[in-house]
């Protein structure tokens, strides 16, 4: 997830806080279908001009879709102005403080399963191979291992000598339940990045730290 993307989903949670915002997404949430401004303001006993500036900024956050239909079913001259309609987006919100990214975790592990199934090869030794290979994908497209290691939410830190500590895990749950699996998907996914990238003045190396990623970026020996 990029800065903008992450902003935006920031903002669109954010909107939710307004009582009455909430309960139009609710409303609309909840309905079987797509609902008019006049419905809304109805149902909730509120002004239809309020309702209607609150639903379009719900839309313009990306938690509403937006559409138009003549309600009567009437067509042609005299039919009037269609409605403006809205329901519940089919796209997904997610903001964890910190950065977290389950679904690419998921997205690495049922390839490797999915795989494996179809070779044979040891779950495990796919998992490493699928992660390493997604990762060399993100390293050759940016060409920046600081880049990847930013967007993709491990908030790099100097170390002081020239490498860089991982002040934070995005898979972090799930490494405390399933630590040897799910660090060395970590580390294999960083290795591929950095050879990606093509970075020569430092290393990926395992190296679990309290407080850190299991993965550091060490400076290469001269």
């Amino acid at each position: 997830m990029n800065e903008q993307s992450r902003s935006d989903d920031i903002s669109a949670i954010a909107s939710l806080s307004d009582p009455l915002r909430r309960a139009l997404f609710d409303l609309v949430s909840q309905s079987a279908t797509p609902m008019g401004r006049d419905e809304a303001a109805e149902t909730l006993g509120v002004p239809r001009g309020t309702v209607a500036f609150h639903l379009e900024r719900l839309a313009r956050c990306g938690l509403l879709d937006t559409g138009f239909q003549r309600r009567t079913g009437r067509t042609g001259p005299g039919a009037g102005r269609p409605a403006k309609l809205y329901r519940r987006a089919v796209n997904e919100i997610v903001v964890s403080v910190p950065d977290r990214h389950y679904a690419l975790a998921g997205e690495l592990l049922i390839s490797a399963i999915e795989q494996s199934d179809r070779t044979g090869e040891p779950a495990q030794e796919s998992l490493a191979r699928v992660s390493e290979e997604h990762g060399r994908a993100l390293g050759t497209s940016t060409g920046s291992l600081d880049a990847v290691l930013q967007s993709t939410g491990y908030e790099p830190v100097d170390d002081g000598d020239g490498g860089l500590l991982l002040h934070n895990c995005p898979f972090h749950q799930l490494a405390k339940s399933h630590t040897e699996t799910i660090c060395a998907a970590n580390l294999a996914l960083l290795e591929g990045v950095a050879e990606g990238a093509g970075e020569r003045a430092r290393k990926v190396q395992f190296a679990p730290k309290d407080g850190y990623c299991c993965v550091r970026i060490a400076r290469t020996a001269e």
